[in-house]
């Protein structure tokens, strides 16, 4: 069975995307937030970065083509803006550790 045969991943990969994307749209928000708000909206983004870098790992990991071609056409996508995929990662938290700072300043 291919990786994106299974319907655990594709459970996973759906979810995934579906928490993304309303974090996303409620980011558009975030200046309104209080600030046990914004704490929130920033833990809940950490929680998706931390399972989307499990996602990914599963697909460096994986010996399906398929998965493999996943991974590949992240690397060359994110090439096209001079970043590879950790260097994403590094960047989304050094966002996020921003954001923190910036909270913790408005006390």
């Amino acid at each position: 069975m291919g990786f994106f045969d299974s319907e655990i991943v594709q459970e996973e990969a759906k979810k995934l995307f579906e928490d993304y994307q309303s974090l996303i749209a409620l980011g558009g928000d975030y200046g309104k937030f209080d600030r046990e708000g914004k704490k929130l909206y920033i833990e809940q983004m950490e929680a998706i970065m931390d399972r989307y870098k499990v996602f990914m790992k599963r697909f460096e990991l994986s010996e399906d083509f398929m998965a493999q071609m996943t991974v590949e056409q992240l690397k060359s996508q994110l090439g096209q803006f001079g970043m590879t995929p950790q260097q994403m990662f590094d960047q989304m938290h050094s966002t996020l550790e921003r954001m923190k700072a910036e909270i913790e300043k408005t006390k």
